[in-house]
């Protein structure tokens, strides 16, 4: 098989999983900005998703929010996504919006709010069993905000006594995937603030516990991908949530601040064995200002855009220029790759996949977005307030 050949068929088995909240109406903390046609439903979010799988071919499942995303019946719900030609994904827990959480959730200085914050999780694991979800992804806002506060090292007991619970209520074929975050809301310390901190737990839990990399989350020039080729190297690599930021955690379409920091990771992604069904590709973002679906679909078209330049990086050249220490060679190896216009095997790709070429205006051309504005009248929107 060529190079080009074996690049076509590794992108047609691609998955980018969609965040059922990028769906509804979100904004910054002084205000969210509400849209015509926004779903008001988990249902509604579904059906949503499934048009951007419908156009994409590649966002085959969405990760739902606990408790933005409850329902009464959850095979109900797994059935409605299986009709849409999609399927659930990871359930997301959330313990930072209840005023319980004021000094923290399971790294509470209080028995009682840890245990509460403990049952969330555990019911979100019930909510997997329900769903069939096989990933209980898990980010935590907990921290400090001045020097003496709370005890630093008795926080990380705390964490590590929760996280053994939760973790010890898994089934088979289900994973805990830690995320971790180096600031806000907490400004002194963060009981989760880097790759380390959740590597480290998520060893001594077990195979079942893998680290999420949050491309928003790191400090100005921090080199992403040697965390990813680290972490793939230690088979701790459990997914990625995809976005962008030019300052902090901005939630930005994946790809719009630094693509080439996007085509990096996937590099090492592809070079590391990463490009399989064992790191999950999710997105994590918040759509402000723009319009929700065709904005979701330029973020997948953004992935594969970095993943088909990394699958392009030739190998045997790069090896060589390295081992003769070719510094020059060996980034110009990089360089042709990243400077390469995939768009058109992209839409090679499509075609033979039976999709349109163009999945943004084949959105526009359908109607969809003009369907949602005429049916989705009254009732309340879904999202956040501020």
């Amino acid at each position: 098989m060529t190079e080009l050949a074996a690049a076509k068929a590794a992108l047609k088995t691609q998955a980018v999983e969609t965040p059922s909240w990028a769906y509804g109406n979100s904004g910054t903390r002084f205000k969210v900005f509400a849209q015509q046609g926004v779903p008001r439903t988990p249902f509604e979010k579904l059906d949503d998703a499934a048009k951007v799988h419908e156009f994409t071919g590649v966002a085959p499942t969405v990760a739902l929010h606990i408790p933005w995303d409850k329902v009464d019946d959850y095979a109900a719900l797994a059935k409605h996504a299986e009709q849409r030609g999609v399927k659930l994904g990871a359930i997301n827990s959330n313990t930072f919006q209840d005023d319980d959480y004021k000094l923290g959730s399971i790294c509470h200085p209080e028995a009682s709010v840890r245990r509460k914050a403990v049952d969330h999780l555990l019911e979100c694991v019930d909510i997997m069993d329900a769903t069939g979800s096989a990933d209980l992804k898990l980010w935590f806002a907990d921290g400090t905000n001045y020097p003496g506060q709370d005890d630093i090292r008795g926080r990380q007991d705390r964490l590590a006594e929760g996280l053994a619970e939760v973790y010890e209520r898994l089934g088979d074929g289900q994973r805990m995937l830690l995320e971790y975050k180096f600031f806000e809301p907490a400004f002194y310390t963060t009981d989760v603030p880097d790759w380390g901190t959740a590597y480290a737990h998520c060893l001594k839990l077990g195979p079942k516990a893998q680290v999420v990399v949050d491309t928003g989350h790191h400090a100005p020039g921090t080199n992403i991908e040697f965390i990813v080729a680290t972490l793939l190297r230690e088979g701790k690599l459990g997914g990625f949530d995809f976005n962008s930021r030019f300052y902090a955690d901005d939630d930005l379409m994946v790809g719009a601040a630094d693509p080439f920091q996007l085509f990096r990771i996937m590099y090492e992604v592809v070079r590391g064995g990463g490009f399989s069904p064992e790191v999950a590709f999710m997105l994590d973002q918040c759509h402000n200002i723009e319009a929700k679906i065709p904005a979701i679909i330029r973020s997948v078209m953004n992935v594969q855009e970095a993943t088909a330049k990394a699958l392009l990086v030739d190998g045997d050249a790069l090896g060589t220029a390295q081992r003769a220490g070719d510094v020059l060679e060996a980034n110009a190896v990089v360089m042709d790759a990243y400077n390469t216009d995939v768009r058109p095997l992209l839409r090679e790709v499509r075609e033979e996949m039976g999709l349109d070429a163009d999945p943004i205006a084949a959105y526009r051309r359908s109607g969809w977005a003009e369907q949602i504005v005429a049916e989705r009248v009254g009732g309340q929107q879904a999202g956040w307030g501020a």
